[in-house]
This record gives structure tokens, C-alpha cells and sequence, in this order.
């Protein structure tokens, strides 16, 4: 809204230099640059006109101006309304206080004054310019009208007028410029449209002449292609008559493999009724060398009970492999030295069953060769934990001795309870789980199976010149899943 104020006659009368209480010059007075009083003059209309209404550059430029001074006026000069805004940030005065200022100037000519006298001795020879009611040609007019308007000299309302008729001329030039700006763009943007568009242009023909081109080429194809279809016809109707004779042919010949199919049923006939008579004779033969089997089986069981009777062995508790796992838990010294090989290497994964099948079989496992191979993606708590359990479910089956051994400086904590069967063992800090392998198959004695699960060759080589059987990872993770 534009900013209104009284004319300055309605100002009560005063002396021509009033004071306040500490003995300085009221702002009552305008001071120029040069230092003479100046007071205000009324304008010379006789009673109140309407205010002019100001350009909206105009208005904030004197609410921009009040704001700078504001906080320079001693405190009981400032009105009360803007005492709160005069404590704002420079930034925030102008822009939160506006409407505040703009209803005091208007209201409060007193304050107006005051303004007015330090805003006019900020701007120097335009302020004084201005009060002597002349402007300079190079400056701003938005500057010029808002010092009018404060210290309202002599034809103030011409300079506002003229003023906003500059602020109009520049906002016309600006709009002038814009549209002159616009055409030119338009214009350019014309130019660029139209040598694309050759551009297209030229590449549309070009691609008319490869098009007809391309179409005398499918043209002779279509040709070629049916003289091919000609020709693929008589060669069809030669092949209809050959197979017809080769029809004959074939019925021939089934009728004589029909033939010969008879006769050979004949003879399977005969076969058979000749193998019934040496399955029996088999079976007879059988069961003597069974009975000859059973007796020699229950002398030797008869023998090995003696022996046990005559040597006096008691059952033992304790496995070799225990033995291994109480001397590695208690001194970190290397196990005896190994006995002769027993058995051959064998990588087939399906001879794991045969083995574990054998009696008192022991199987020794490689926990993280196996684990990692086989569910590598799970932490090493849950791989653990998975192949303990698994092995549980072997040990519960075949009733074979269990043996698994990871790699670890000391025993890990929050393991599962072990199965029953099942024995698990880690490596000491500076030896490895293959080395505890090898030590757990060097203990056990000769002709003992001893079965170790591990891809690892150098664990394979050490285990087979000991005599255990070595297999690959998978043949174990085959038996788990199978499980």
C-alpha cells in the first residue's frame, strides 16, 4: 500500500530550536551538509491534499531508509510501536518492520522529522540538492523521490511524479529490452529449426535411396527364392517315391526280424529253464561253503575270546584318539612318530558309506575345509554348529567313532553340546588343525580304518602314507544332505 503522511503545517507550533531534556537540538530542525538549519516547509496548498501514491521501489526505499537510522535514535525518541523493531538485525528491520514504519512515518510527523535529519545528512549534496527542491540528472530517481518524501521541500510531489515516471520508463525499457530479447531468441531459434530441418531433410532422401535400393535387392531375392521353392518341390516329390520303395523294403525286413525275434525267444526259453537248474545247483554250493563260513567265523570269535580271556584285557574307556586330544590339551610336544601305511588314497565320494560301514571305523573330519565349501555364507559359529549337528546324525547312525577339528588358537566359547559320538577338538596356538589330524590318525593302531574327510592334498598325502583313507569335502556334504 503506498505510504500517506500529513502535510507537515499540522505539526503543533514550536520554538525555532526546541530541546529536550539534556539540553540537544530537537530533530524538529532539518540540518543540511553545510551545516545550516533548514527547517521544513508545509507545501503550498492550501489545506490537506491527498498523499501521493508512491512507486513500490519508492516506498521500500524509504522504509530501507527509516530501518539504517532506527536504531541510531536515542531510545526516547523512538516511538514505541518500533522499539521492538529497532532491536532486529539489520537484514531482518527492513523486511519484518515495514509495516510498522510505514504506519509511524504516516502517522507521527514528528518522528518523520527526526528520520528525516539523519537520513538527510547520510546522503550528503543529494540530501541537500534535494531539500533546496532541485535533483542531478545522474541520480537515482527512486533515491531522489524517497528524500522528498521525507523532508517534503518545496514541489516534493513534482520530484515523486517524475521520479515514478522514470521508475516507469526504466521498467518500460526493461520490458522493451526482455521482448527485443525474446525476438531475437525466436529468431535464432527459427534459423537453428530450419537447418535442422534441411539437415533431416537431406537425411530423409538418403535414406529414400537406400530404402529403393534395398527394395530391387529383396525383389531379386523374392525371385531366386522362387526358383529355389520350384526346385525344393521336385526334389520333394523324387524323395516321396524313394520312400515309398524304402516302405516296401522296411516291411520286408520287419517281417523277417519278426521272424528271427521268435527264434531267439525260443532260445531264451531254453535259457532260462537252464539257468533255473544252475541257480539251484549255486544255492546247494552256497549254502555248504555258508556253513563252512559260519564254523570258521565262530572259531575264530571262539579264539579271540580265549585270547582276551588268556591276556586278560579288560574294556577300555578311553579311544586312542582321546589319548591324542588329553596329551595335545595338556603339553604342546609332537605325537609319536607313525607306523606303516595301511591303506591306499581314494578321492570317489561314494565309497564314504562302504567305509564308515567298516567295524570300528573312525571318522576324522577337517571342520573348516569342509564348512567353508559347503555353506560358506553362514558366520563361523553357525558353520560350526551346522557340521557338529550334522555329524551327530552319522555318529547316531553307524555308531562309529566321530572325530571333527577346527583351527583355533583356543576353544571357542558358546559352543553347542557335542553329540553323542561325536569328538570335537581345536588346534593349539602354532599348530594347525591339519597338524592335529595327523597326530589323531599316527595314533591309531595298524589295521584300524581311519577315515579323513578334507579337499586339502596336503592333509590327503599325510593321512595316506599313515594308511587312513582320505576323501574329498563333497563326498561329506553328499552324506549331511542326504541326512
Amino acid at each position: 500500500m503506498p505510504l500517506t503522511e500529513p502535510y507537515d503545517d499540522h505539526l503543533p507550533q514550536e520554538d525555532p530550536v526546541a530541546r529536550d531534556g539534556a539540553g540537544n537540538p530537537d530533530d524538529n530542525v532539518v540540518t543540511d551538509p553545510s551545516g545550516a538549519s533548514a527547517p521544513t516547509t508545509p507545501d503550498d496548498g492550501a489545506g490537506v491534499e491527498p498523499e501521493p501514491t508512491l512507486p513500490e521501489a519508492v516506498r521500500q526505499r524509504i522504509v530501507t531508509l527509516t530501518a539504517a537510522v532506527l536504531p541510531t535514535l536515542p531510545a526516547d525518541e523512538v516511538p514505541v510501536p518500533l522499539r521492538r523493531v529497532a532491536k532486529f538485525a539489520p537484514n531482518r528491520r527492513a523486511r519484518l518492520g515495514a509495516p510498522a514504519i510505514a504506519a509511524q512515518l504516516t502517522a507521527d510527523p514528528l518522528f518523520r522529522q527526526r528520520v528525516t535529519a539523519r537520513v538527510l545528512a547520510d546522503a550528503g549534496d543529494l540530501g541537500a540538492a534535494v531539500v533546496e527542491g532541485t535533483a542531478p540528472a545522474a541520480a537515482d530517481p527512486v533515491e531522489v523521490a524517497a528524500l522528498a518524501y521525507l523532508a517534503r521541500p518545496r514541489g516534493w510531489r513534482e520530484l515523486i511524479d517524475a521520479s515514478g515516471a522514470a521508475v516507469r520508463a526504466e521498467a518500460d525499457s526493461a520490458v522493451v529490452a526482455e521482448l527485443v530479447r525474446e525476438a531475437e531468441q525466436r529468431a535464432t531459434r527459427a534459423e537453428h529449426d530450419r537447418a535442422v530441418a534441411r539437415v533431416e531433410a537431406e537425411k530423409l532422401r538418403d535414406e529414400l535411396a537406400r530404402v529403393r535400393e534395398e527394395l530391387g535387392q529383396l525383389r531379386e531375392e523374392s525371385r531366386q527364392l522362387a526358383r529355389t521353392l520350384r526346385e525344393t518341390q521336385a526334389r520333394e516329390r523324387r524323395a516321396t517315391e524313394l520312400l515309398a520303395t524304402e516302405r516296401g523294403r522296411a516291411a520286408r525286413a520287419s517281417a523277417d526280424v519278426d521272424a528271427e525275434l521268435r527264434r531267439a525267444r525260443a532260445r531264451l526259453a531254453e535259457a532260462e529253464a537252464a539257468a533255473g537248474v544252475a541257480r539251484a545247483s549255486a544255492k546247494e554250493a552256497r549254502s555248504v561253503d555258508d556253513a563252512r563260513l559260519w564254523l570258521l567265523l565262530e572259531t575264530i570269535g571262539q579264539a579271540a575270546v580265549g585270547l582276551r580271556r588268556e591276556l586278560a584285557l579288560d574294556p577300555v574307556d578311553k579311544l586312542p584318539a582321546d589319548f591324542v586330544a588329553d596329551a595335545f590339551a595338556e603339553q604342546p610336544g609332537s605325537a609319536p612318530a607313525s607306523p606303516a601305511a595301511r591303506a591306499r588314497d581314494t578321492d570317489d565320494p561314494a565309497r564314504l558309506d562302504q567305509l564308515l560301514a567298516l567295524p570300528r571305523a573312525h571318522l576324522v573330519v577337517d571342520g573348516y575345509n569342509v564348512t567353508k565349501r559347503g555353506f560358506g555364507e553362514m558366520s563361523l559359529e553357525q558353520q560350526r554348529k551346522r557340521l557338529i549337528t550334522g555329524l551327530g546324525g552319522i555318529a547316531a547312525q553307524t555308531g562309529d567313532e566321530v572325530t571333527v577339528v577346527f583351527d583355533g588358537a583356543e576353544r571357542m566359547h558358546g559352543l553347542p553340546p557335542a553329540p553323542r559320538g561325536v569328538r570335537v577338538l581345536f588346534s593349539r596356538k602354532g599348530e594347525t588343525a591339519d597338524e592335529l589330524i595327523r597326530r589323531l590318525v599316527r595314533a591309531e593302531p595298524a589295521g584300524r580304518p581311519v577315515v579323513v574327510v578334507s579337499s586339502d592334498r596336503e592333509v590327503a598325502d599325510g593321512v595316506r602314507r599313515h594308511g587312513a583313507y582320505p576323501l574329498g569335502a563333497d563326498s561329506l556334504l553328499r552324506r549331511l544332505a542326504r541326512s
